[in-house]
This record gives C-alpha cells, structure tokens and sequence, in this order.
C-alpha cells in the first residue's frame, strides 16, 4: 500500500493568471456589445497653465453595428485575435505609455542598474550603512515610506520606484527584513501618495479639470485624508517587519529573498566603501536630484526619465571602469546592462500581456467601438436612485474596479469623469466627492492589480512573483478599502466641495 503524496497548493503564476483573464475578456466580447461615444476638447487651469484633454460626451453612447459579433481566435494582418494577445500587447502604445514605452522604460532601468551594480557600489554602500544605523536601523521605514509617499502626492511617482528598488530591496533584507518591506517603503508608499494627495498632476489635478471642478481646491480635506493613510500605512508596514525581523521565514518572499542574502555573507560583513564607490553613489543621488527637477519643472515623463537613468548608468559604468571598482572592464558595462535588462526582463513581458487584455476588449479609446465603453455605459445608469451616500460609496468601488483595465492615472479620469461628474449631480452628490471616489479608486488598487506596469517592474526588481503578493497584500489591499470607504462616505456627510 503505496503512501500518497500531498501536493502542495500552488498560486499560479502571472503568466497564467493573466491567460485565463485574456480568455475571459474574449468571452466577454461574445455577450456585451461593442459601445462608442462621440468626444470633445476641454480645457482647464492648472496653476496657471491652460490644459487641454480629450473626453467623452456622456449622453452620446451608441451601441456600435457591425462590430464583428466578438473576438476570433487568431486574426490576421495586425488583428486582435484571442491568440495575438502577447504580441499585440507589447506592440501597442508609443514611447509615452504602455504598453511598448513602459516596456523599453524597464528594461532600460533594469540595464542602467545592472551596471551600477556591477561596480558594487550599492552592495558596499549597504554595508556601511549597516556598520552606521546599528541599533537605529528600524528609523528606515518610516523615514522612506513617508518620503515617498509624498512623491507620490506631490508629483505622481510611480514608475520611477522600480529603481529605488533595486537599491532599498538589499538594504533592506541585509538589514533583516525582506523584499517585501522595501516594496512596502518604495512602490506602495508611492501609491497609497499618488491616490490620496493633494496635488498630484497626473490623478486629482486632471479629474478635477475635466470635471469642471476648481484645480486643486478641497486641499485641506485631502492633506489630512493623505497624512492618515501615510500613518496607517507605515504603521503596517513598520508592525510587519518587525515580525520579519524576528522570523524571517515567515515572508512569501523568503526563498526569493536568497539571491540577495547570497550578496551579504556574515563572514565578509566589513565595508570596503571606497572613493569610487562613493562617486558612483553620488552620480544616483544626482541623477535622482535631476529627474525630480525634469519632472516637476519640465514635466519629464517615460522617454526622457528613460534616458537619464540610462545616463547615470553610463556614467557610474565609466567611473567603475577608472577606478577598478569589482575588477570592472569596458566590457562588464555592456554585460552588467545586459544582465540588469534580463533581471527585469519578466516584468516587461507581464506589461505586454496586460495590455493585450485592454486590446481584446477594444481598447481604451472611447470614439472606438469597445466593451469597455459599453460596460463604462451601464455601470453610470446603475447610480440612479440610489442614497447619495452609497451612490459615492459604488462610484469608489466602480473607479476601483475599473483600474484594473485603465491603470492610467490620466487616462482612467478622461475615460471616466466626464460620465461620473454628471451622475454625481443626478445623485445628489458634489462633483468634488465624485473625484474623491475616482483618486481612490484608482490609486490604491495599483498596489494590487497585475495590469500595473509599475507594480510588475517593482516586483521584478525584487525578485517576487504576484501570486505570491497577492497573499501578502490582499489583507492590506482590504484595510485601505475600508478606510477609502470612510473617507467617501464622510465626504458626503459634509458635504465635501
């Protein structure tokens, strides 16, 4: 009598979740019908400057004829069939977005440190770090999430915490913790900012332009809604690395942890932080000075903070190659791009496939016939007659819902406010809480959802796969969905305007 073995349950992997998605979207195709809606030019103050955005007409939606009766199996000639998912997807956008901006965006910041960390400048740097914090090592956490949170408030930082990973993640696990606590400080503290701020360009700003509702005003209100989530977020993350640093063995990310552990040896624990190392460390800290003066002064986005990640890269290469650093030739450049493109190279590919689920429904246009537009469409009829208070509270739940398809900041507020501000007025709420529920809505569900370009790469900075994430975040996830409700339904209260 043979003994049977147990398998042990296994999440799937991003590839496969993200299969059975695009399956279900073709399906989908096959029951909803394709909707358009006619758009227009709007135009708003932010700051002082006049910004133009194409939005919907809400009242203008048509049921499209002839739409093709849903999505085949393959297509031809450029076409978007079930099984031309991965190719279309990576192939979609420009280099201002997803999906093949994004994708270039990673593997070029991947490529950038990977020869900043061939020169082992940040690996040296850590340990110094160590050998200085002793005892006080635990300051980082709330230090850093704070940091970026706000980031993530003042100028919607998103994307460019892939790269403050692949530097806090070691810190933070040679520290005793794990990768999931450096994507806590970095990537979630950017977005739990991004959702709850103030101010942010790309988010609030753009839907409260579009919504013909005054540019930055409400701020008081959001400032404290922004301080409690920042609060309540380092909080979590500060109780669940100290349990880390207690166990280590009870993270998901514990056995993907090993690769950076296999850098930090006990036995060779002494810093050798030389000049060159500090050169290299001053060229990130430089190069992240510009960035931020790009982004806020000159609006830099994916094609220029692409080139000058790609810039730092070249130079700590060059300054490693003078001065020696790890043995480092001419060539290690070229092969410690190489290998930092190929770390990230898996996080790339999930952007693509996610796009390609967006592209079986029809895209995200909305002058082109879609199921987007359609269920976009009947999901605003659903708030009519409804309390106010649970008419925000679905208007949230909808935004948050809907992220899942529009990660876009900007793209989900034209898609979606020029339908939600109107119903607002219908449901007897101010417009004002009609972008509250948006900004939560799609913020917040960015640390989840795997259609998230920057979610993917930060994950695959440190090395964790999204099934794995889920397990950890879905609780958290659960917490600021809770809260955001609070907050949406006090708005309506007092009538937030």
């Amino acid at each position: 009598m043979g003994l049977k073995r147990k398998r042990k349950l296994e999440m799937p992997h991003t590839y496969v979740i993200i299969f059975f998605v695009v399956l279900v979207a073709a399906i989908l195709t096959h029951l909803i019908p394709s909707g358009v809606f006619d758009t227009k030019e709007v135009s708003y103050d932010n700051s002082g400057t006049e910004e133009t955005r194409t939005v919907l007409v809400p009242e203008s939606f048509s049921v499209s004829e002839g739409d093709g009766g849903g999505t085949g199996l393959f297509e031809a000639g450029g076409g978007a069939g079930f099984l031309n998912y991965m190719f279309e997807g990576l192939t979609s956008g420009d280099k201002w977005g997803s999906a093949v901006g994004v994708v270039a965006f990673i593997l070029i910041i991947g490529g950038a440190f990977g020869i900043i960390l061939k020169t082992r400048a940040v690996e040296e740097g850590i340990l110094s770090v160590i050998d200085k914090t002793k005892g006080r090592e635990v300051l980082i956490i709330p230090v850093m999430f704070f940091l970026f949170s706000l980031g993530g408030a003042v100028f919607g930082m998103g994307e460019e915490a892939i790269a403050f990973a692949m530097i806090l993640v070691p810190l933070v696990i040679a520290l005793g913790y794990d990768a999931i606590t450096g994507i806590m400080i970095t990537y979630v503290a950017t977005q739990i900012g991004f959702g709850t701020s103030w101010m942010n360009p790309f988010g609030v700003a753009i839907a409260q332009g579009v919504s013909d509702v005054p540019v930055l005003s409400g701020t008081p209100f959001r400032f404290v809604m922004w301080f409690v989530f920042t609060s309540v977020g380092t909080y979590y993350t500060w109780k669940y690395a100290s349990r880390i640093k207690k166990n280590p063995r009870l993270s998901f990310s514990y056995q993907s942890d090993q690769y950076f552990r296999d850098d930090f040896n006990p036995e060779d624990w002494k810093a050798r932080f030389q000049l060159g190392h500090l050169l290299v460390i001053g060229t990130v800290i430089l190069g992240v000075v510009w960035i931020v003066w790009g982004v806020i002064e000159h609006a830099y986005y994916i094609p220029e903070i692409a080139s000058q990640f790609f810039t730092i890269g070249l130079i700590a290469g060059i300054i490693g190659v003078l001065f020696r650093l790890n043995d480092m030739r001419v060539n290690d450049i070229a092969e410690g791009f190489a290998q930092g493109a190929k770390d990230l190279l898996p996080a790339a590919l999930v952007v693509g496939m996610a796009k390609g689920i967006i592209i079986i429904l029809g895209g995200d246009d909305p002058s082109s016939p879609s199921v987007l537009n359609t269920i976009l469409h009947q999901t605003g009829q659903l708030f009519e007659g409804t309390p106010e208070a649970l008419s925000a509270w679905l208007m949230f739940l909808f935004q948050s819902v809907f992220n899942f398809f529009v990660v876009s900041g900007s793209g989900q507020a034209a898609l979606t406010m020029p339908l939600m501000a109107p119903l607002a007025d219908v449901a007897g709420v101010t417009r004002q809480v009609a972008v509250l529920a948006f900004q939560l809505g799609d913020g917040l569900t960015n640390i989840i959802v795997p259609t998230s370009a920057a979610l993917m790469g930060t994950l695959g900075a440190a090395r964790l796969d999204w099934a794995k994430w889920f397990r950890f975040i879905i609780k958290f996830q659960l917490v600021l969905f809770g809260l955001a409700s609070a907050f949406v339904v006090i708005a309506v209260l007092i009538n937030f305007n």
